[in-house]
Formats: C-alpha cells, sequence, structure tokens
C-alpha cells in the first residue's frame, strides 16, 4: 500500500506561493461546533516528556481467563492517517495534538527515524490518533489535517505543522494559518480543502479517536502504543526501538 510519508531527514516542505489571506466565513461559524467538542475532551490533560518506563497495558479479566489487553490497532486499508503495511507484526499508535510542544519533538526528531528503520521494511505501522487537548484551536488543527487527508496529504500537513511548532509552549493556530499550511504543502483544491474543514464527517472522526483516548485512560500528549505497551511522553529514540525490537522478537516466537 503506498502511503505518504515523513521524510527520514529533516527536509524542507515543498510549498506554494501564499495568496492573499481571507477569511472563512463557513470555518468562523463553526466555532461553536469546535467548542462543544472541545468541552468533550481531556480538558485537564496535559502535554509532558517525563521520564517514565514503558508499562504493558492490563489485560481484561473474564472469568478464570485472562483476555489479552484491549486491541488498539485499527490495520484499515487505504487509511491516510497510517503509514505502513496493514500487516506489520507491530503497530504503533500515536495519541497527540498538534498544539503539544512535545508531540512536535517527537514528529520531528523520533518517527522519521522509525520509519526508516522500521515502517519502511515491512515491519512497523504507524497510526494516528487525534487527542486535542488543548482547547478549539488544537480541534481546529486536527479537522484541518484529516481535510488534507481527504486529498491524500495528511502526513505532509502533519509534518508542516509540527516543523513550525515550538520548542516549548503551545503554537499557535488560527484560520489563516490552517490556509496557509495547505498552500505550503500543495493542496491540490483549496476550495475541497475549506468545505471539508467544517465537515461533520471529519469533525466526527475528530472526536471518535479523543473518545477512544479518553477510553483507555490516556491523560497527556503524546502517549504512544506499541502492541502492548504504552510509553508516556517524547522518549529518547532507543525506549521506542527497544520496545519494538522486543516486540518484533515476540511476533517471531
Amino acid at each position: 500500500m503506498n502511503t505518504p510519508r515523513p521524510s527520514s531527514s529533516k527536509r524542507p516542505l515543498q510549498g506554494r506561493k501564499a495568496k492573499p489571506r481571507r477569511q472563512l466565513p463557513l470555518l468562523l461559524g463553526g466555532i461553536v461546533v469546535l467548542g462543544l467538542l472541545a468541552v468533550a475532551f481531556v480538558a485537564g490533560a496535559q502535554s509532558n516528556s517525563d521520564s517514565s518506563s514503558p508499562q504493558a497495558l492490563p489485560s481484561v479479566s473474564n472469568g478464570d481467563d485472562a483476555q489479552p489487553a484491549l486491541e488498539l490497532a485499527r490495520r484499515v486499508a487505504d487509511d491516510p492517517t497510517a503509514l505502513g503495511a496493514i500487516d506489520a507484526p507491530v503497530v504503533l499508535i500515536e495519541y497527540a495534538d498538534y498544539r503539544c510542544p512535545f508531540c512536535g519533538v517527537l514528529s520531528r526528531e523520533t518517527l522519521p527515524e522509525l520509519v526508516a528503520e522500521y515502517v519502511d521494511s515491512g515491519q512497523l505501522r504507524i497510526e494516528w490518533r487525534d487527542n486535542p487537548i488543548f482547547g478549539e484551536t488544537s480541534v481546529m488543527a486536527a479537522v484541518a489535517a484529516h481535510a488534507a487527508g481527504e486529498q491524500g496529504l495528511f502526513w505532509e500537513y502533519n509534518e508542516a505543522v509540527y516543523a513550525s511548532a515550538p520548542e516549548t509552549g503551545h503554537l499557535e493556530i488560527d484560520s489563516d494559518k490552517i490556509l496557509d499550511y495547505a498552500r505550503e504543502i500543495g493542496v491540490p483544491d483549496m476550495a475541497k480543502f475549506e468545505a471539508d474543514l467544517v465537515s461533520p464527517q471529519l469533525y466526527e472522526r475528530v472526536q471518535l479517536n479523543a473518545q477512544e483516548a479518553q477510553q483507555i485512560g490516556v491523560t497527556s500528549v503524546p502517549s504512544i502504543v506499541i502492541n502492548d505497551v504504552a510509553i508516556a511522553g517524547a522518549q529518547p529514540l532507543q525506549v521506542f526501538q527497544d520496545v519494538i525490537d522486543e516486540q518484533l522478537r515476540l511476533a517471531d516466537q
């Protein structure tokens, strides 16, 4: 399956010459919807890079037999928010917010290395989950990334947002920036992109991802699950490599 991939190096994105900025009446009209969605998300959660050790997800008790941990991997064919083979033995799921500085660190410094080492060889699949905990502009950015994904550019949009993120503090995002990122990565149909920014289906997609994060107890971003091992924060690359290597070893048994 051919899916867009983040670069394995910090290459500049190929952008287009920016057009004059203009307001989005529909987008502004959808702020009420954004606010309602934001209330449903984990308002008190925080981003972190705490040095907590990877933890196995708990198994589920069912009578005398312990069932395996929750299966979170979706393995949907042609999913624009996933990278790698649908049958890869290891699946990494990232719960993240586009305004989270530590999510930016993970995107810029760690994921490209994992793509080059494991995704390209068919050993690892990466699946994205929105967890927009920092308010309505986080929801806006998440919906915009899915709108870009409708035109096959989800990961390019994801990369462009995180490339502009500050090292500390939360990225400021507004409707103008939403459009600028789309032009930067060369979204071919800007009219469709703008229409998709207020698509109920895309809002629902973001909400369902956030609800999944809540249901499994994700209270900070980034939070990563690799098969049945949870990792909190933007840990060093070696932490991810060690967990992936162990999961690959277990898959071979």
